[in-house]
Protein backbone atom coordinates (compact mmCIF):
# COMPACT_ATOMS: atom_id res chain seq x y z
CA UNK A 1 0.00 0.00 0.00
CA UNK A 2 1.59 3.38 -1.20
CA UNK A 3 1.72 5.72 1.80
CA UNK A 4 1.70 9.33 1.65
CA UNK A 5 3.87 11.49 4.24
CA UNK A 6 2.91 14.85 5.09
CA UNK A 7 4.65 16.81 7.43
CA UNK A 8 3.60 18.97 10.08
CA UNK A 9 4.06 21.78 8.09
CA UNK A 10 1.60 21.60 4.99
CA UNK A 11 -1.30 21.84 8.06
CA UNK A 12 -0.28 24.90 9.87
CA UNK A 13 -2.02 27.38 7.36
CA UNK A 14 -1.66 31.23 7.55
CA UNK A 15 -5.37 31.02 9.12
CA UNK A 16 -4.59 28.43 11.70
CA UNK A 17 -1.76 30.41 12.76
CA UNK A 18 -3.65 33.32 13.30
CA UNK A 19 -6.05 31.25 15.51
CA UNK A 20 -3.48 30.16 17.52
CA UNK A 21 -2.44 33.38 17.66
CA UNK A 22 -5.46 34.38 19.14
CA UNK A 23 -6.33 31.55 21.49
CA UNK A 24 -2.61 32.76 22.76
CA UNK A 25 -3.22 35.79 23.44
CA UNK A 26 -6.57 35.29 24.74
CA UNK A 27 -4.80 32.91 27.66
CA UNK A 28 -2.23 35.58 28.61
CA UNK A 29 -5.26 38.35 28.69
CA UNK A 30 -7.35 36.02 30.98
CA UNK A 31 -4.13 35.38 33.31
CA UNK A 32 -3.37 39.26 33.54
CA UNK A 33 -7.51 39.93 34.30
CA UNK A 34 -7.36 37.14 37.36
CA UNK A 35 -4.05 38.74 38.80
CA UNK A 36 -5.86 41.96 38.48
CA UNK A 37 -8.61 41.44 40.11
CA UNK A 38 -6.95 39.47 42.73
CA UNK A 39 -4.94 42.56 43.50
CA UNK A 40 -7.80 44.65 43.74
CA UNK A 41 -9.54 41.82 45.64
CA UNK A 42 -6.30 41.91 48.31
CA UNK A 43 -5.82 45.46 48.58
CA UNK A 44 -9.58 46.19 49.49
CA UNK A 45 -9.27 43.63 52.00
CA UNK A 46 -6.46 45.23 53.41
CA UNK A 47 -7.92 48.68 53.62
CA UNK A 48 -11.38 47.49 55.09
CA UNK A 49 -9.34 45.58 58.38
CA UNK A 50 -6.28 48.15 58.28
CA UNK A 51 -9.51 51.00 59.18
CA UNK A 52 -10.39 48.50 61.80
CA UNK A 53 -7.60 47.60 63.36
CA UNK A 54 -7.14 51.45 63.86
CA UNK A 55 -10.80 51.81 65.59
CA UNK A 56 -9.86 49.02 67.97
CA UNK A 57 -5.99 50.47 68.63
CA UNK A 58 -8.04 53.42 69.67
CA UNK A 59 -10.53 51.81 71.95
CA UNK A 60 -7.56 50.70 73.92
CA UNK A 61 -6.21 53.29 74.75
CA UNK A 62 -9.91 54.53 76.02
CA UNK A 63 -10.38 51.25 78.06
CA UNK A 64 -7.64 52.15 80.19
CA UNK A 65 -9.29 55.42 81.23
CA UNK A 66 -13.40 54.85 80.82
CA UNK A 67 -14.42 53.60 84.19
CA UNK A 68 -16.03 49.91 84.10
CA UNK A 69 -19.62 51.55 84.94
CA UNK A 70 -23.06 51.37 83.40
CA UNK A 71 -25.01 54.73 85.06
CA UNK A 72 -28.66 54.98 85.46
CA UNK A 73 -30.36 58.03 83.45
CA UNK A 74 -31.33 59.76 86.72
CA UNK A 75 -30.48 63.37 87.41
CA UNK A 76 -32.31 63.16 90.98
CA UNK A 77 -32.37 60.84 93.71
CA UNK A 78 -35.65 60.32 95.49
CA UNK A 79 -35.39 59.80 99.55
CA UNK A 80 -37.90 59.06 102.13
CA UNK A 81 -37.37 61.58 104.88
CA UNK A 82 -40.04 61.45 108.03
CA UNK A 83 -42.51 59.53 105.06
CA UNK A 84 -42.26 62.28 102.78
CA UNK A 85 -40.42 61.63 99.27
CA UNK A 86 -38.24 64.61 98.31
CA UNK A 87 -36.45 65.30 95.27
CA UNK A 88 -32.96 65.97 95.38
CA UNK A 89 -30.80 67.13 92.33
CA UNK A 90 -27.66 65.91 91.62
CA UNK A 91 -24.92 67.64 89.63
CA UNK A 92 -24.65 66.70 86.27
CA UNK A 93 -21.14 65.86 85.75
CA UNK A 94 -19.73 67.29 82.93
CA UNK A 95 -15.96 66.99 82.77
CA UNK A 96 -14.94 65.90 79.10
CA UNK A 97 -12.31 63.05 79.47
CA UNK A 98 -9.21 64.56 78.02
CA UNK A 99 -8.99 61.20 75.55
CA UNK A 100 -11.90 62.62 74.40
CA UNK A 101 -9.86 66.26 73.11
CA UNK A 102 -7.53 64.25 71.62
CA UNK A 103 -6.98 64.61 67.73
CA UNK A 104 -6.69 61.94 65.29
CA UNK A 105 -5.74 62.31 61.76
CA UNK A 106 -6.87 60.02 58.75
CA UNK A 107 -4.69 58.53 56.15
CA UNK A 108 -5.41 61.74 53.98
CA UNK A 109 -4.91 64.62 56.54
CA UNK A 110 -8.42 64.92 57.95
CA UNK A 111 -8.77 65.40 61.37
CA UNK A 112 -11.29 63.60 63.67
CA UNK A 113 -12.01 63.26 67.38
CA UNK A 114 -14.13 60.34 69.50
CA UNK A 115 -17.52 61.32 70.21
CA UNK A 116 -18.54 58.54 71.84
CA UNK A 117 -18.21 54.46 72.40
CA UNK A 118 -21.02 51.82 71.19
CA UNK A 119 -21.56 48.64 72.00
CA UNK A 120 -24.18 46.09 71.15
CA UNK A 121 -23.59 43.63 73.48
CA UNK A 122 -25.68 40.94 71.86
CA UNK A 123 -23.17 41.45 68.16
CA UNK A 124 -20.06 41.69 69.69
CA UNK A 125 -20.63 44.87 67.87
CA UNK A 126 -18.16 47.57 70.07
CA UNK A 127 -16.70 51.18 68.27
CA UNK A 128 -15.70 54.69 69.06
CA UNK A 129 -18.06 56.47 67.55
CA UNK A 130 -15.80 59.32 65.05
CA UNK A 131 -16.70 63.34 65.53
CA UNK A 132 -18.01 63.40 62.27
CA UNK A 133 -18.57 61.83 58.95
CA UNK A 134 -16.37 61.70 55.42
CA UNK A 135 -15.66 58.75 53.40
CA UNK A 136 -12.45 58.65 54.67
CA UNK A 137 -13.67 58.69 57.71
CA UNK A 138 -16.13 55.63 57.45
CA UNK A 139 -12.62 53.37 56.31
CA UNK A 140 -11.63 53.51 60.25
CA UNK A 141 -14.70 53.59 62.04
CA UNK A 142 -18.49 54.27 63.02
CA UNK A 143 -19.07 58.20 62.32
CA UNK A 144 -21.58 60.50 63.97
CA UNK A 145 -23.57 61.81 61.09
CA UNK A 146 -26.08 63.83 62.77
CA UNK A 147 -27.91 65.20 66.05
CA UNK A 148 -27.50 66.22 69.48
CA UNK A 149 -24.45 65.22 71.52
CA UNK A 150 -24.25 61.68 72.78
CA UNK A 151 -26.93 60.43 75.74
CA UNK A 152 -28.00 64.19 75.70
CA UNK A 153 -31.80 64.39 74.63
CA UNK A 154 -32.90 64.14 71.17
CA UNK A 155 -31.59 61.82 68.23
CA UNK A 156 -27.79 60.86 68.00
CA UNK A 157 -27.79 59.42 64.66
CA UNK A 158 -24.67 56.78 64.15
CA UNK A 159 -23.76 55.51 60.58
CA UNK A 160 -21.02 52.92 59.23
CA UNK A 161 -20.21 50.65 56.73
CA UNK A 162 -21.26 46.98 56.83
CA UNK A 163 -18.74 45.58 53.67
CA UNK A 164 -21.48 43.19 52.66
CA UNK A 165 -22.09 41.33 56.17
CA UNK A 166 -18.18 41.03 57.05
CA UNK A 167 -17.41 40.73 60.61
CA UNK A 168 -16.48 44.56 60.97
CA UNK A 169 -18.14 48.26 61.86
CA UNK A 170 -21.80 47.33 61.09
CA UNK A 171 -21.66 44.19 59.26
CA UNK A 172 -23.77 42.60 62.04
CA UNK A 173 -26.41 45.09 62.43
CA UNK A 174 -29.51 43.28 60.16
CA UNK A 175 -29.06 40.66 63.12
CA UNK A 176 -30.53 43.20 65.95
CA UNK A 177 -33.79 42.37 67.02
CA UNK A 178 -36.15 44.54 69.25
CA UNK A 179 -35.17 44.48 72.71
CA UNK A 180 -31.70 44.36 72.00
CA UNK A 181 -29.39 46.87 74.00
CA UNK A 182 -26.91 49.41 73.29
CA UNK A 183 -24.55 51.34 75.49
CA UNK A 184 -22.93 54.44 74.47
CA UNK A 185 -20.92 55.88 76.85
CA UNK A 186 -20.19 59.70 76.46
CA UNK A 187 -17.22 62.10 76.33
CA UNK A 188 -17.75 62.41 80.38
CA UNK A 189 -17.43 58.58 80.50
CA UNK A 190 -20.52 58.19 81.59
CA UNK A 191 -22.34 54.92 79.99
CA UNK A 192 -26.08 54.69 79.10
CA UNK A 193 -27.87 51.36 78.19
CA UNK A 194 -30.76 52.12 75.11
CA UNK A 195 -33.16 49.45 73.77
CA UNK A 196 -33.88 48.59 70.09
CA UNK A 197 -37.52 49.59 69.76
CA UNK A 198 -37.93 49.61 65.54
CA UNK A 199 -35.77 48.43 62.71
CA UNK A 200 -36.74 48.92 58.81
CA UNK A 201 -35.86 49.62 55.50
CA UNK A 202 -35.67 52.90 53.99
CA UNK A 203 -34.52 54.91 50.87
CA UNK A 204 -31.01 56.66 50.71
CA UNK A 205 -33.14 60.04 50.22
CA UNK A 206 -35.32 58.84 53.33
CA UNK A 207 -33.83 61.03 55.87
CA UNK A 208 -36.80 60.82 58.32
CA UNK A 209 -35.46 58.68 61.12
CA UNK A 210 -33.02 61.48 61.91
CA UNK A 211 -35.67 63.41 63.26
CA UNK A 212 -34.87 65.24 66.18
CA UNK A 213 -38.52 65.72 67.62
CA UNK A 214 -37.74 63.16 70.27
CA UNK A 215 -40.81 64.03 72.75
CA UNK A 216 -38.15 65.34 75.42
CA UNK A 217 -36.47 61.83 75.36
CA UNK A 218 -32.88 60.17 74.62
CA UNK A 219 -32.59 58.25 71.18
CA UNK A 220 -30.19 56.82 69.22
CA UNK A 221 -30.78 55.63 65.41
CA UNK A 222 -27.99 53.28 63.61
CA UNK A 223 -28.15 53.55 60.09
CA UNK A 224 -26.04 51.28 57.31
CA UNK A 225 -26.54 49.79 53.66
CA UNK A 226 -28.72 47.28 53.04
CA UNK A 227 -29.97 45.77 49.72
CA UNK A 228 -26.44 46.51 47.95
CA UNK A 229 -26.22 49.91 48.90
CA UNK A 230 -29.60 50.43 47.14
CA UNK A 231 -31.57 50.80 50.35
CA UNK A 232 -30.73 51.64 54.00
CA UNK A 233 -31.20 49.66 57.08
CA UNK A 234 -32.31 52.02 60.29
CA UNK A 235 -32.41 50.62 63.93
CA UNK A 236 -34.10 52.97 66.01
CA UNK A 237 -32.73 52.89 70.71
CA UNK A 238 -33.94 54.96 73.04
CA UNK A 239 -33.03 54.53 76.81
CA UNK A 240 -34.76 52.30 78.99
CA UNK A 241 -37.18 53.85 80.87
CA UNK A 242 -35.93 53.73 84.75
Amino acid sequence: MNQILVSNKVYVTPKLKRKKSYYKLQFVLSIIVVIVLLVIFVVTQHDQYKGERKSKDILETFDKVLPDTTVADDEIIVVSLNERAEEIPIEKETKILEEFNTVYKADNGEEYRIDSILNIPSLDIRYPVLSNTSNELLKISLNKFWGCEPNEIGNYCVVGHNYDGKDIFFGKLYKIQNGDTVEITDKTGQTLIYTVYDKYIVEPTDVACTSQLTNNRKEATLITCSGGGKTRLVVKCRVIDE
